[in-house]
């Protein structure tokens, strides 16, 4: 095990699972699970007649979903930066011939 690696474990609706992982993203793998324990109580909530596998499967489509949400913003904001870029290019052309 590398020096920056260390072991955690991490609970998910009730069960140990250890992982080893770097130092610096504890806190991503502790906030991801109380992100998903937090998923799981509400789809239980929600669909009391549900059974385990169920919830499960929802909570899993949920995590996708949302991964997919936050993947097109990113995106979006890459052709804001894009559209950024290229006024910024046009706008020193302009300046490079008025000087002219």
């Amino acid at each position: 095990m590398r020096e920056d690696n260390f072991r955690i474990n991490i609970k998910i609706d009730g069960r140990n699972y250890p992982l080893t992982i770097d130092r610096k993203d504890e806190e991503r793998y502790r906030k991801a699970a109380k992100i998903v324990n937090e998923t799981i109580n509400e789809f239980r909530k929600r669909f009391q007649n549900n059974d385990q596998q169920d919830i499960m499967a929802m909570t899993a489509f949920q995590s996708a979903l949302n991964y997919s949400k936050l993947e097109n913003r990113q995106d979006y904001a890459q052709f804001i930066d894009d559209i950024k870029d290229l006024n910024d290019d046009i706008s020193d052309f302009l300046k490079e011939k008025n000087r002219k």
